[in-house]
């Protein structure tokens, strides 16, 4: 009787420790055992201090008292109606203009430099170098480069244009050119290498044939390589997008928003970190989420991937 209970046993255990076994083999074959850190750092860097200045948005603080008033949406109501931030938000406007000229610069080197060229790796890392820079050396060069009697001048003037000289940061009409000048600079390299990877990424067989039917380099990029890339492209107008409206390093550190050159992100710095409205200042944060999500929605709907084409 006790041999055939403790045999009886032996099953029943073997079985549950098989079924351990089984348990923690799934456990570590999960895949979101290993996504748990990356969804940890996500949600504790990302989305929660989101949602802490969605909270500030509806209150007035100065960041600084341990208390906090409730102002319902008078801070939204502020940002859309007070004259100083619709400007500042237009300023905007040179930058997207701006991304879109480096897109097209972007591309066309992107074009060039992936068909057999002479010294296209020289090339390739002039162009990218200017990304590898960091945005305060790169704000300071060109602040050499456009103060009065500076680089640029001298150039003009040893080839002759010396009367084109301007206060190129000082001048209110222009001082959003260079700045946004500036930008096209520092990141025509990130749009090159998404273009150059993109097109590299084409089976060289099309393009052989392509060659046997008589394509030229225009046919080649009309029918092959614009479709090939075209869910580039539409990332590319999406980066150009939200990037024109988070402008903030290259007008923070070269003028300090004066002159005509604030942007909205650095009217949003100087609200919560100089004037101290941390309310005021997360609402214009919020807003430019808001603005940014619905550019982006229309510009999916406008341009899907399936359509993208520059033909």
């Amino acid at each position: 009787m006790t041999s055939q209970v403790i045999d009886g046993a032996r099953p029943a255990s073997a079985a549950r420790r098989a079924t351990g076994r089984l348990t923690r083999r799934r456990f570590w074959q999960s895949p979101w055992l290993y996504v748990a850190p990356a969804l940890i750092l996500l949600v504790t860097f990302t989305y929660v201090p989101v949602g802490n200045m969605i909270f500030y948005s509806f209150h007035r603080w100065d960041g600084l008292s341990p208390t906090m008033e409730p102002a319902g949406l008078d801070n939204y109501v502020r940002v859309f109606t007070d004259e100083r931030y619709r400007r500042v938000f237009l300023i905007s406007l040179y930058y997207f203009a701006a991304s879109f000229a480096q897109i097209a610069i972007a591309l066309y080197f992107a074009v060039i430099l992936s068909f057999d060229t002479r010294f296209r790796n020289l090339f390739k890392g002039i162009l990218f170098f200017p990304y590898l820079l960091n945005s305060v050396a790169v704000g300071f060069v060109f602040l050499y480069l456009f103060q009065p009697d500076g680089t640029l001048d001298t150039v003009l003037r040893l080839v002759g244009l010396g009367e084109h000289t301007r206060h190129w940061l000082g001048d209110p009409d222009i001082a959003n050119i260079s700045l946004a000048g500036t930008s096209v600079w520092r990141f025509t390299g990130l749009n090159f290498v998404l273009f150059l990877g993109a097109i590299q990424s084409i089976p060289g067989e099309i393009y052989e044939a392509a060659e046997i039917d008589g394509a030229n380099r225009w046919h080649q990029f009309r029918h092959i390589i614009a479709p090939g890339i075209r869910r580039i492209i539409s990332l590319s107008f999406i980066l150009a997008i939200s990037g024109s409206l988070a402008v903030f390093e290259i007008p923070f550190i070269m003028t300090g928003g004066a002159n005509g050159t604030r942007t909205f992100v650095v009217q949003a710095y100087e609200t919560a970190f100089q004037f101290r409205q941390i309310g005021l200042a997360s609402a214009m944060a919020v807003a430019l989420l808001v603005f940014v999500l619905i550019l982006t929605w229309i510009q999916r709907k406008v341009l899907p991937d399936e359509e993208v084409s520059l033909t």
